[in-house]
């Protein structure tokens, strides 16, 4: 079963790579662009559509108010950009928001701003994986029948890409990336040359029906809420910003400028695609409606439940390319691809936040451990499970996760561009260089200027959203950080108990008045004999055989063996009314150390070893509980003396076989040469 196991294992992740190998899986700004960037790369397939559902409230002539919330969202990125750019360059360690928020603000912001990241990170995988469904649904018909079984089966995907590593996942998801992004800006060119050049009438898929306004006419307060709800749903195209800040390490050297030049990048074409694909829907008269089946009218009546609403971009494109065309169905599959992918950036965010959590003590220890393929394999595998669990919770509807959505991004960026701003502050201080200080005011202004829109936008966000499931964000914020508090609590208070003390010796150091060694005894058979002559090594004060009386007829076959076998050890039995072994046992221990506190009482407890896991289920229950109660007595050593059985040597014999054999891929093909003082081989 083992070898089994570790040839399906190197199958689906590869073989095992070593420590040394880490500087190998550092990625090139072509490879860290589509794994860093693909969500806000990808959030222009949904983004669009969600402002103009937003505005459907009011109906169709609401649309005009599209470009003006294009502009306002990518004054915004470009606000957002550049605030990142300085903060990758002034802490490139791969903290992120976490470690600017933290070292400039406190604990209590970083945790609040950790909390913020995991939910969003976890979000993002929901969000992406969803709205990639529903856009491939759009072709597959199976697909949109079967959404949740395909999301979870995507989402399974991405985590065994991601286990292989972060170079080897980005490789396979460049290609897709790069597709959509070629296959999107074709599309705004085409689209763009045949308005304007060709003079032709494009017309969406949706240009004949009409959507009924669900709130009438609105004027005054109701139509400014309405823009700036439409505005918050339009900024999910930034998510996953924040995820390059967080993948600083990941980055070839020098890796603050590669960062830095890969937001740029990234913000420069996710803000064109978002405005090209607004400006495509208005002139093509795409119709979007938050509640289709009635909102949406098809020659004076409902679409009805069985209508299906394609996507903005996938209506885009039809109008310009046709519907059904080869660029069509190209640009429909990489859309799809591209929103799979997109969870992308948060697979290779969350492990890394989670290892530095864990690090800081906030988490637990083993998301800091990196797996076979130097990923942070446990922080994949966890991140993989939350998602699942929101897709399955959610019916894997994007128009219902997205209300979850941006509020953990928002609460990330306004605490991190603060904090950045008193990082400025702090350095100019005590800096006297003139061109120095020049520097260190233009980023303060940038970090400000993010700082006070981000706040704003987290505030429209937060009043917008909150009663269409932000509410459930925040709970979520809210559990993470008394989490990881009550972790840290844990991990201080264990730290405090274990650390030296300032001076050595006292009762650290002193020795016990006696040792008091207890060998317990069911019959006398081998194993008995076994844990006797290893007791007796250690030459004890007081050392003696103990049994219990479950069994009257046992314990005086006991005695009488005990007898006749000459047995220079004392044999005790304790009485058991009530057929228990454990608690008689304990009690008898307890009642050692109560009559001599400075004692030390040794239980030596003889145990079969066996070679299968059934026959470990026929033996050594009663050990394994005697012992979990005996560790939480203090003053007890308990030692456990294995006698290995015939089935215990067949099996160590198949453990070294299975150790000298060699997976698949886990070994070089071909002779080896020499070695060179490291157990690596050179072939001659």
């Amino acid at each position: 079963m083992s070898k089994l196991t570790d040839v399906s294992k190197r199958l689906l992740i590869g073989r095992a790579m070593r420590s040394d190998r880490l500087s190998e899986t550092l990625l090139p700004k072509r490879i860290a662009l589509p794994v860093f960037a693909s969500d806000p790369l990808s959030s222009v397939a949904y983004a669009p559509g969600e402002v103009l559902m937003v505005l459907s409230i009011a109906g169709f002539s609401a649309y005009r108010y599209g470009p003006w919330i294009t502009l306002a969202v990518v004054v915004l990125m470009f606000a957002v950009v550049a605030s990142y750019r300085q903060n990758v360059r002034a802490y490139p360690s791969g903290g992120g928001d976490y470690e600017v928020a933290t070292t400039n603000l406190g604990p209590r912001a970083g945790r609040a701003v950790a909390g913020a990241l995991l939910v969003d990170y976890v979000l993002t995988v929901a969000v992406s994986v969803a709205a990639g469904v529903e856009n491939l649904g759009s072709a597959v018909p199976f697909v949109s029948e079967n959404k949740v079984t395909v999301a979870m089966a995507v989402i399974a995907l991405l985590t065994l890409m991601n286990l292989r590593g972060v170079r080897e996942s980005g490789t396979v998801f460049a290609i897709p990336t790069y597709v959509f992004v070629a296959g999107v800006l074709l599309t705004i060119g085409w689209g763009a040359f045949r308005w304007f050049v060709l003079g032709d009438d494009m017309t969406a898929p949706s240009a004949g029906y009409e959507v009924r306004a669900e709130a009438g006419s609105l004027a005054g307060f109701a139509l400014v809420f309405l823009l700036l709800r439409s505005f918050s749903s339009g900024c999910a195209a930034l998510t996953g910003v924040g995820a390059i800040s967080n993948g600083v390490p990941a980055f070839r050297r020098p890796k603050s400028r590669n960062a830095a030049t890969t937001l740029a990048l990234m913000g420069g074409l996710a803000a064109t695609m978002f405005c090209g694909i607004i400006a495509l829907a208005l002139a093509t008269d795409v119709k979007m409606s938050e509640n289709p089946a009635t909102d949406i009218l098809i020659d004076g009546r409902p679409a009805g439940p069985d209508y299906h609403q394609d996507p903005v971009i996938a209506q885009v494109s039809a109008a310009v390319f046709g519907d059904g065309s080869a660029p069509f169905l190209l640009l429909a599959g990489a859309t799809a691809l591209i929103l799979f992918l997109a969870a992308n950036t948060a697979y290779n965010g969350f492990p890394v936040l989670g290892s530095i959590l864990a690090q800081d003590r906030y988490l637990p220890r083993q998301l800091h451990t990196r797996g076979d393929r130097l990923a942070f394999s446990n922080g994949i595998v966890l991140l993989a499970v939350a998602a699942a669990v929101l897709v399955y919770v959610y019916d894997a509807d994007s128009t219902r996760l997205i209300q979850l959505y941006i509020v953990g991004v928002f609460v990330a960026f306004t605490f991190s561009q603060t904090g950045m701003v008193r990082h400025w502050n702090r350095l100019l201080a005590g800096e006297r260089d003139a061109a120095a200080r020049r520097r260190m005011i233009r980023s303060r202004a940038i970090n400000a200027f993010g700082a006070f829109f981000t706040g704003l936008v987290l505030v429209v966000v937060l009043v917008t959203k909150f009663a269409h499931g932000a509410y459930v964000a925040l709970i979520g914020m809210g559990l993470f950080y008394l989490m990881m508090t009550a972790i840290r609590r844990h991990y201080d208070r264990v730290s405090d108990e274990l650390a030296m003390p300032a001076e050595p010796g006292g009762d650290l150091l002193a020795r016990p008045s006696k040792v008091h060694s207890i060998v317990l005894v069911s019959k006398i058979h081998r194993p008995t004999l076994r844990a006797l002559a290893y007791a007796r090594l250690a030459r004890s004060d007081v050392l003696e055989a103990l049994s219990v009386n479950v069994d009257p007829e046992e314990t005086r076959a006991l005695r009488e063996e005990w007898s006749r076998y000459g047995m220079d050890i004392p044999l005790k039995t304790l009485d058991s009314p009530y057929r228990e072994v454990t608690r008689p046992v304990v009690e008898y221990v307890k009642s050692l150390r109560r009559a001599d506190p400075r004692a030390v009482v040794s239980v030596y407890i003889p145990e079969y070893v066996v070679g299968h896991w059934y026959e470990q289920l026929l033996h050594n229950q009663s050990a394994l509980r005697l012992k979990g109660r005996l560790l939480f007595t203090p003053g007890v050593m308990v030692t456990s003396v294995p006698y290995q059985l015939e089935s215990s040597e067949r099996a160590r014999l198949r453990a070294r076989r299975r150790a000298e054999w060699s997976a698949p891929g886990a070994v070089r093909r071909g002779p080896v040469g020499p070695g060179d003082g490291n157990g690596n081989g050179r072939e001659p």
